[in-house]
């Protein structure tokens, strides 16, 4: 998965590009649209609307949902899969930004 903070020059290569109605989503997850919508109840992800209002969601988002019903179907709670999953990804990006201060203090001439 490409850092976070780099924006591709293509939507095809956008991960946070909201591609994917509702439906698809579900589809492609194997659950229901409920099981999304509590996904947002739960502040794991929140999609953005179409101007009609419609949820579309980005493949880092299904990536994250994906992450959140395979923690459920193991039996643990949604509320708990949901929390487990913002800790998760929280540490990623920690890991991903202590990894990158490290390259630069190795990159970085030695101080006289």
């Amino acid at each position: 998965m490409p850092p976070r903070g780099t924006r591709p020059t293509d939507k095809f290569d956008d991960d946070d590009y909201p591609a994917y109605t509702m439906g698809r989503a579900a589809e492609m997850l194997g659950t229901s649209p409920a099981f999304l919508r509590t996904l947002g109840e739960n502040r794991l992800i929140t999609p953005l609307r179409s101007d009609g209002g419609h949820r579309r969601y980005s493949r880092y988002q299904l990536r994250i949902a994906a992450r959140a019903r395979e923690l459920v179907d193991q039996g643990t709670k949604i509320e708990d899969a949901c929390r487990i999953v913002i800790l998760e990804d929280q540490l990623e990006e920690a890991q991903r930004i202590n990894e990158e201060l490290r390259a630069e203090r190795s990159a970085a001439p030695p101080s006289a």
